[in-house]
């Protein structure tokens, strides 16, 4: 059963940790336990207890009145609620009980909802991102088994490919092509599949490499195939892996392509190869670039 504490409550509920404190008390809520050195912690059940509440008092629900319902009463408000919610706040709260609960038909089918009502690009950017990084709340501290976030992933991954493969085959004469790829140690293929999608969308060409490329196969693939851009996702901090190191020698290897990487980690760039250098901080940017090329 994992255990969380009061402020990452606070980081995946949008409650600050003051009002959750307020409504134990005033209204015995959610009740946290102790451990033997009377520290504050939650479990799976207060999670959820908690998100619920969340989502009902964000439609307007005041906390007095959601405080007088059972778990029938609760859960029934939940699916009315749902049901009816244009906001992907709600949805995001949805997604994370069903991963916690492991429930496959409910976040797919919440999943395939958003995808047919506002399309793969809005949904991703705007419900899976936002959903990914509550994920990520909860991996860092240690709520979330590897299985629960294999889980989510693999769904994800399957969403996004299937997406992919339903698009024309017809590329634009005039467009360019991508070389794609995920450095050396690095599996997290979520943002470097979605990226494959925007870039065929637009009718331009992907050379996939795919997961844990080692650098002297880009070298390899560069010798013989062309292409305009380089594109690669680093998405963890790990041993054996050095950002700016490994952007300079890209650099240096391609000095006449751009070289596209999305990461969360910033790096001064060498000043030898800076300007074939392009960061995208965010996926929308991604989006945006290849707005700006097509």
């Amino acid at each position: 059963m994992a255990v969380y504490s009061i402020k990452e409550l606070e980081k995946l509920s949008g409650i600050k940790a003051h009002t959750i404190r307020i409504w134990e008390k005033r209204y015995c809520l959610i009740e946290p336990h102790r451990t033997k050195t009377n520290i504050r912690y939650y479990t799976d059940n207060e999670l959820k207890k908690i998100l619920n509440v969340a989502v009902l008092n964000r439609h307007g629900i005041k906390i007095s009145s959601i405080a007088k319902l059972n778990d029938l009463e609760l859960r029934e408000e939940i699916i009315r609620v749902s049901t009816t919610s244009e906001s992907s706040d709600t949805l995001i709260d949805s997604m994370v009980l069903s991963m916690i609960d492991m429930d496959e038909y409910k976040l797919e089918a919440m999943i395939d909802k958003s995808i047919h009502k506002i399309g793969l690009k809005s949904t991703v950017i705007d419900v899976l991102y936002p959903f990914l990084e509550k994920v990520g709340i909860l991996w860092q501290s240690g709520d979330v088994y590897p299985a629960q976030e294999h889980f989510v992933s693999y769904l994800i991954r399957q969403k996004i490919i299937a997406a992919t493969e339903r698009l024309s085959n017809t590329f634009n004469k005039n467009g360019r092509k991508f070389l794609l790829l995920l450095p050396e140690g690095e599996w997290h293929e979520i943002a470097l599949l979605f990226s494959q999608y925007l870039i065929r969308e637009a009718n331009h060409e992907v050379i996939y490499l795919g997961q844990s490329v080692p650098y002297s196969d880009v070298l390899a693939i560069g010798a013989v195939k062309r292409f305009d851009f380089i594109l690669f996702s680093n998405s963890t901090s790990r041993t054996g892996f050095d950002l700016g190191p490994y952007l300079e020698d890209l650099g240096m290897a391609f000095p006449d392509k751009k070289i596209l990487y999305c990461s969360t980690i910033t790096v001064k760039p060498p000043e030898e190869t800076s300007q074939n250098l392009i960061h995208l901080h965010q996926i929308k940017d991604l989006s945006d670039f290849i707005q700006s090329i097509s």
